[in-house]
């Protein structure tokens, strides 16, 4: 395979991972949409199941497609290898499997996506691993709540839908020398906005179904490995251990800088199944080629809106990191210099009320839950992405009654303008 690191990200966007496949001589990536394969003998496939060697065994472990997928994004990340999941989520769950055991804990930003606030909130205590939130603002607040038993550090590049920005490289600082791997939901932001390997992360996960797919057209997650973390440091017994499922095999000292990612999928999603499938692999492939012109577009786009609106009489606060009243403006100026990503917040003068009516007039803008596809979308989370949280838990992750959250899309932006400006006149009235 071709040395894809030496280019630059919108290159990698349409080439990583793939090598002209020689039967067909396919210029797209082909769909092998297929559950099995063919070994090439009895010794053959037992060297497979042993993990002597690398291959296909079976579509809920490994399939071509998702293999160029994984590869891709990879590249774009920074990191050393990747695994597909089914969804975000499953991607965020295998995570936590692959490095908790009951009696763990890890450390959060209390500013996160409301699904995996409620997974880590109600879920995993029922697996006996405890969840800590934290006020990220301060990266101090990570220090006072890591103990032996942490195992992770969580936070995300942008919060959703909060928008805060983070001082990464402390965050990881802090985790760091107390042990502890740094996982980063970069969803929001995108590999072309934002790169938390080079801040500090040690995983990086996405939900594959927003800014990457692009269409809201498919399902997935994926989950980067940045080959960095040193899992020989005594903390990570699951990495260094015997494992008797794989008749003692020790995945640090026979994998090194990709163990992680090759646990993740011979043991997580061997015995899960939260496998994502070859056509959405396919689709998300074709997502990628146009991810680097999407991510910049949605950027400029909201910043713009953002602006309309602070300027709006029935406004009363926008949420944006790229505006100048954003509490963190000067961090977004630091690290997302390319894009501040697309969502943006604001609360609407008249309260759960008024944005009601507002999300029942627009006409252009789309009622749906989902994010960062071309399309722009509205939705109220206090009753919809997070209305299982309690108060106290919306108010941590930045949901209070009169906030609608956006995800802007690409279209055009006097277009987008007028049917806000039309919506609001209506919610006012």
């Amino acid at each position: 395979m071709k040395d894809m690191s030496k280019y630059n990200p919108a290159t990698i966007a349409v080439h990583g991972g793939y090598d002209i496949e020689p039967t067909t001589r396919s210029a797209n990536v082909p769909l092998y949409q297929t559950s099995a394969y063919h070994y090439d003998s009895t010794e053959q496939a037992a060297s497979l199941f042993e993990l002597n060697e690398f291959g296909n065994i079976y579509s809920r472990l490994q399939n071509p497609t998702c293999d160029i997928f994984e590869k891709r994004v990879a590249l774009l990340e920074g990191g050393v290898a990747a695994v597909s999941f089914s969804s975000g989520m499953a991607a965020i769950t295998g995570v936590i499997q692959n490095l908790c055991q009951k009696g763990d804990n890890i450390v959060s930003s209390a500013s996160l996506y409301g699904g995996t606030a409620t997974l880590f909130a109600h879920t995993i205590s029922k697996w006996g691993i405890e969840a800590r939130f934290v006020d990220a603002q301060d990266p101090n607040n990570f220090a006072a709540k890591i103990d032996e038993n942490t195992k992770i550090v969580y936070i995300e590049t942008i919060g959703n839908p909060k928008n805060d920005v983070l001082e990464y490289e402390k965050i990881a600082e802090i985790a760091h020398k107390a042990g502890v791997v740094v996982v980063c939901d970069n969803t929001v932001a995108s590999p072309i906005l934002f790169n938390p390997i080079k801040y500090g992360a040690d995983i990086v996960v996405h939900s594959c179904t927003k800014m990457i797919d692009g269409h809201g057209s498919s399902v997935g997650g994926i989950v980067v490995d940045s080959g960095k973390f040193d899992w020989a440091s005594g903390k990570y017994d699951c990495m260094t251990a015997a494992d008797e499922s794989y008749h003692g095999i020790k995945f640090y000292e026979k994998f090194g800088s990709i163990a992680f990612a090759v646990k993740l999928r011979v043991s997580v999603l061997r015995d899960t199944g939260g496998c994502l499938s070859p056509f959405n692999a396919f689709m998300f492939l074709h997502g990628l080629t146009t991810l680097p012109l999407r991510a910049i577009k949605h950027s400029e786009n909201a910043l713009e809106l953002a602006k309309f609106l602070e300027a709006h009489p029935a406004v009363s606060w926008v949420n944006y990191p790229g505006l100048k009243s954003h509490p963190n403006y000067d961090l977004a100026e630091k690290y997302l210099t390319k894009g501040k990503g697309g969502i943006l917040g604001f609360g609407i003068k008249g309260g759960k009320v008024a944005g009601e009516k507002f999300i029942n007039s627009v006409e252009l803008a789309s009622h749906i839950t989902n994010l960062l596809d071309a399309r722009t979308m509205v939705v109220h989370p206090a009753t919809t992405t997070h209305q299982q949280l309690s108060d106290a838990e919306k108010n941590a992750t930045g949901v209070s009654d009169d906030f609608i959250r956006v995800s802007v899309g690409i279209e055009d932006i006097d277009d987008l303008k007028a049917d806000f400006d039309n919506a609001l006149a209506k919610a006012k009235a």
